[in-house]
C-alpha cells in the first residue's frame, strides 16, 4: 500500500487501488490477489521532485524472503516497513541484517497508523531496541488512531495536515505550544546526531550552539548513508498521510547509484575488481526470473555500469555463453513499456535470454567480470508431491526445474529410497502457491503429502542360516545351497559381504550371484520394507550341482539365506535424526523448550544471540513435518529453524511396532491383489 500511494502522490496513477478489491499496481500476480499478500518482487517507477525512483516492493512473509535479498542485491537504499498496529516481525531483523550484509542504509516507516488501540511511542521504542539509538523520527503523528491526518516534521518545525481523499496533498504551518517544544527538543537531538557525522560540524556547533538549516541539510545526505541517522517516519499508506513528506526525503538525500559509484566484483581469474559506474563496458546483474503469461521469461535486472540495448551480445561468464539481448522494457507493475537502451544505475527488464539465471552477471566480452551473487537461505519445510493423473511425469518434471530457476529458495529432488518426489520450500504457503503454479502454468494436478520417513532396518545379534533351493520342472532344474552368518556392523557401515568359503563344495563363480541376492533383499527390506543397512554377511559354505546350479538358483538362495538369518538375529528399525537449530524471542523459549520435547527431542544447548536465544537440539524427522509452521505460531511469527540430517539412531519400541504392522498390512493387501 506504500507504493501505491507514492505512486498516487506523483500522479503516477489517478485512483489508489486496494489490497481487498486485488487492484493495486504492485500485486498483480494470481497468487497475490488470491492470497491477499505479496509474493513477488514487483518493479515500479516514479518520479519525484526532479528525480527517477525505481522502487522494488518485496514480499513481507517469509516464505518468499529470497525476493526480498534479490531487490536488496540491487538496491541503493532499504525502506523497511513496520506495522504500527503489529510492531516487529521476524520478518523486519531479517531484511535488516541483510540490508546490513549488502552495505544498504536504511530508513524506517511506521504504517497503518489510522489503526485504532496504537502506541507509536512503543513501536519507535522497540525499534531503538532492536537497530540502536541513530534511529530518529522526521515525522511523528499528531493524531494517531482512525481520522488521523496530522503530522509533525521535525526538520520544518510544521504541522503537516492532509486534505481528506487519497490524493496526498497537504497544508502546512508552523508548530506551535506543545508540539513547538516538542520539535524544538527533536530539533536539538537531531543536530547533535547529525554533527556526529562529521569532526569539524560538531567543532562548529559548539561553537554556535546550533546549526542552520542549511548546514543540516548539507550533512543529512552523508549522515544517512554512514548511517549516523536511521530515519523513521509516521504515514498512514491506505489513506494516504504523511507519505509525499518521506518522498520528498528520499529524493534529497536519499541514495543514488552515485553513493555505490564502484561495486566490487571478480574478474576472469577471480581476482578482485570493482566496476566503476562510469565506465563505458556494460555490466549488468540478473536478480530476479519470472515467468508472465502470455510474455514468456523475463530476466529482471540492474545496469552498473555502461549502457545495454536491444541487438547487444552481452557475454555470460558464469555459464561461458554468449547472450544476445532483445528487446528491452521498464516495468511498472503488469505495465511493460519497451525502450531502446538503459544506462547504468537503471533497471529494468529483458525477455527470454537463453542460458541466463538468477544471479548471473552479464557483461562486455571486452570486460569480463562477476559480481557477487545472493546466498540464499535453505528450505525448512519439505513435503511429497502426488501427481493426480498418470503421465504427467515429463510435465511435472519441466515444471519443477522452471520453478527452481525462477526461485532458488525452492528446491525439488527424486528419492529413489522412498520413491517419492521431495519439494523443499521456506513455508507452507511457499509450497502451496508450488502446487498452485504447477496448475496454473504447467497443468499438472498435484497434491502434497507428508514425505515418507528413509527407516532403515538392521540386526542387535548373530544368526546362522542356511538355504537350499530346488527346482525341477521338465529338463533343466535349479539347485543351490547357502549357508551364511549375519552380525551387526558399526552404524553407518552399510552392507558389509564377504566370502570365506573353503574347499570345493562351492565354486567361486557364484559368489558374485550370492552377494546380488543378498543386496536384493537389503534394497528391498526384509522385517518391514526398508534399506538394510549396517549388518555383515558372511557366505562361508554351501552346496552346487554340476548341472542344475546356475547364476540365478544361486541368487535365489542368497537371498532367502539373507532373510532367513536376518529374522533370527533381532531386527531393528533405525530412523534418521536432525539436528535442528531453533532461533526465538527469549520470552518463548519456555514453550520450544516444551515442544521440543514432547516431539521426542533431545536439548543439546542454548545460545545467546543478540535479543534471541538460539536452542540447538536432536529431533526425529518424524516429528519435523510443518515445524516451521508450529515455530512460527509458538513465537508469533518471530522465530526461525534450520534443520540438517544427524545421524541414525533406535526406534522406540512402541513406534517399532506400529511400523512393522503396517509393513505386514501393506504386503498381505499386495499379496491379495496379487492373486
Amino acid at each position: 500500500m506504500l507504493c501505491e500511494a507514492m505512486l498516487a502522490c506523483s500522479g503516477r496513477i489517478g485512483r489508489m487501488g486496494s489490497i481487498a478489491a486485488g487492484s493495486t499496481v504492485s500485486d498483480y500476480h494470481p497468487s497475490e490477489k488470491a492470497h491477499q499478500i505479496s509474493v513477488h518482487a514487483t518493479l515500479l517507477n516514479t518520479e519525484w521532485m526532479g528525480r527517477k525512483f525505481n522502487i522494488i516492493d518485496t514480499p513481507g512473509c517469509a516464505d518468499f524472503i529470497s525476493e526480498g535479498l534479490g531487490a536488496l542485491r540491487v538496491g541503493d537504499f532499504a525502506v523497511v516497513v513496520i506495522h504500527a498496529a503489529h510492531g516487529l516481525g521476524y520478518g523486519t531483523d531479517a531484511v535488516w541484517e541483510y540490508a546490513s550484509e549488502f552495505g544498504l542504509p536504511k530508513m524506517i516507516v511506521v504504517n497503518a497508523l489510522d489503526k485504532p488501540n496504537l502506541d507509536f511511542e512503543s513501536v519507535v521504542n522497540s525499534a531503538r531496541e532492536h537497530f540502536g539509538k541513530k534511529v530518529f523520527p522526521l515525522t511523528l503523528p499528531v493524531n494517531p488512531g482512525p481520522g488521523f491526518n496530522q503530522v509533525l516534521d521535525v526538520m520544518r518545525s510544521e504541522v503537516v495536515t492532509y486534505k481528506p481523499g487519497t490524493t496526498g496533498a497537504y497544508e502546512e504551518k508552523p508548530a506551535e505550544g506543545a508540539l513547538l517544544s516538542r520539535v524544538q527538543e527533536l530539533h536539538r537531538q537531531l543536530v547533535e546526531s547529525v554533527a556526529e557525522s562529521d569532526d569539524k560540524l560538531l567543532e562548529h556547533y559548539f561553537e554556535e550552539g546550533s546549526l542552520s538549516e542549511e548546514e543540516l541539510r548539507s550533512y543529512l545526505h552523508k549522515a544517512i548513508q554512514e548511517q549516523v541517522l536511521i530515519p523513521l517516519f509516521a504515514v498512514s499508506a491506505e489513506t494516504n498521510v504523511g507519505v509525499a513528506r518521506m518522498m520528498d526525503l528520499i529524493a534529497k538525500y536519499g541514495s543514488s547509484p552515485l553513493d555505490r559509484a564502484e561495486v566490487p566484483a571478480k574478474g576472469a581469474d577471480g581476482e578482485d575488481l570493482t566496476v566503476p559506474l562510469d565506465k563505458p563496458e556494460p555490466v549488468v546483474y540478473v536478480f530476479k526470473t519470472m515467468n508472465e503469461q502470455g510474455f514468456g521469461e523475463l530476466s529482471m535486472f540492474r545496469v552498473y555500469s555502461g549502457r545495454i540495448k536491444s541487438g547487444d551480445e552481452l557475454y555470460n561468464p558464469a555459464r561461458q555463453v554468449s547472450e544476445r539481448i532483445s528487446q528491452i522494457y521498464l516495468l511498472d507493475g503488469q505495465e511493460r513499456t519497451p525502450v531502446p537502451w538503459l544506462g547504468a544505475g537503471d533497471i529494468g527488464a529483458v525477455v527470454k535470454l537463453r542460458d541466463t539465471r538468477t544471479g548471473d552477471t552479464l557483461c562486455s566480452p571486452r570486460f569480463q567480470v562477476e559480481l557477487s551473487k545472493v546466498v540464499y537461505p535453505r528450505p525448512n519445510i519439505h513435503g511429497s508431491l502426488k501427481l493426480k493423473s498418470k503421465g504427467d511425469e515429463d510435465k511435472l518434471a519441466a515444471g519443477l526445474a522452471t520453478l527452481h530457476a525462477e526461485d532458488p529458495t525452492f528446491l525439488y529432488r527424486v528419492d529413489d529410497e522412498i520413491h517419492q518426489t521431495i519439494v523443499s520450500g521456506q513455508g507452507e504457503i511457499h509450497l502451496q502457491i508450488i502446487v498452485e503454479r504447477l496448475m496454473r502454468r504447467f497443468g499438472v494436478a498435484v497434491e502434497l503429502e507428508e514425505p515418507r520417513i528413509p527407516y532403515r532396518e538392521t540386526i542387535r545379534t548373530k544368526a546362522d542360516s542356511k538355504y537350499r533351493h530346488k527346482k525341477q520342472t521338465g529338463g533343466a532344474g535349479q539347485f543351490a545351497e547357502v549357508c551364511m552368518r549375519l552380525e551387526p556392523a558399526a552404524r553407518d557401515s552399510g552392507l558389509q559381504f564377504i566370502q570365506s568359503l573353503v574347499g570345493t563344495n562351492v565354486d567361486r563363480v557364484f559368489v558374485p550371484s550370492v552377494e546380488k541376492g543378498v543386496k536384493t533383499a537389503c534394497t528391498e527390506g526384509v522385517y518391514a520394507g526398508y534399506r538394510v543397512v549396517d549388518v555383515k554377511a558372511e557366505f562361508y559354505d554351501g552346496k552346487m550341482h554340476p548341472v542344475d546350479s546356475k547364476d540365478i538358483a544361486f541368487q535365489i538362495a542368497g537371498y532367502f539365506a539373507f532373510k532367513e538369518g536376518f529374522m533370527n538375529a533381532q531386527p531393528r528399525l533405525l530412523e534418521p535424526i536432525y539436528t535442528v537449530t531453533i532461533t526465538v524471542p527469549e520470552e518463548y523459549m519456555g514453550d520450544i523448550m516444551g515442544d521440543i520435547s514432547s516431539r521426542r527431542g533431545k536439548i543439546l544447548g542454548v545460545d545467546n544471540d543478540g535479543r534471541f536465544q538460539v536452542v540447538k537440539a536432536l529431533m526425529p524427522q518424524k516429528e519435523l513435518y510443518h515445524y516451521s509452521s508450529i515455530v512460527r505460531s509458538i513465537t508469533s511469527g518471530r522465530g526461525r529453524h534450520a534443520e540438517e540430517f544427524s545421524h541414525y539412531e533406535e526406534v522406540p519400541p512402541d513406534l517399532e511396532k506400529k511400523l512393522v504392522d503396517e509393513a505386514h498390512a501393506r504386503r498381505e493387501a499386495a499379496h491379495a491383489n496379487h492373486h
